[in-house]
């Protein structure tokens, strides 16, 4: 006859109590990848430190050969608006939000990419 050792018992009930905290977890991340304009590393650089700067997101990278973000946040801390508008403060222009002129205006000269018309 099996019979399951108390410290197994305690391993299991542990276990299964862990997978139900990580799974509801997830489900305040999310995933989400949207343009942003620019050119070249140093807009990297600048645009990478704008989405970690926001509270709430867990990653965010920018590609030069795509121009596009990939960020992962915690939907229970912000959204994807205050992270495009994190952007947009910096300098960069995204689809729903363009960044100020005189911001625009004070990037380097190789981070000043074709605008697209308002």
């Amino acid at each position: 006859m099996n019979t399951i050792k108390p410290t197994n018992l305690i391993v299991i009930i542990f276990l299964t109590l862990v997978g139900f905290s990580v799974s509801a977890q997830d489900k305040t991340i999310s995933k989400e990848s949207f343009k942003v304009y620019g050119n070249c590393e140093m807009c990297k650089t600048t645009i990478d430190k704008a989405l970690k700067s926001v509270d709430g997101v867990k990653s965010g990278k920018w590609s030069v050969a795509s121009q596009k973000v990939v960020v992962k946040y915690d939907t229970s801390i912000t959204n994807i608006d205050e992270i495009k508008k994190a952007v947009a403060a910096v300098g960069y222009d995204t689809k729903e939000y363009r960044a100020k002129d005189e911001v625009y205006n004070k990037l380097h000269h190789c981070c000043q990419y074709e605008r697209p018309t308002k």
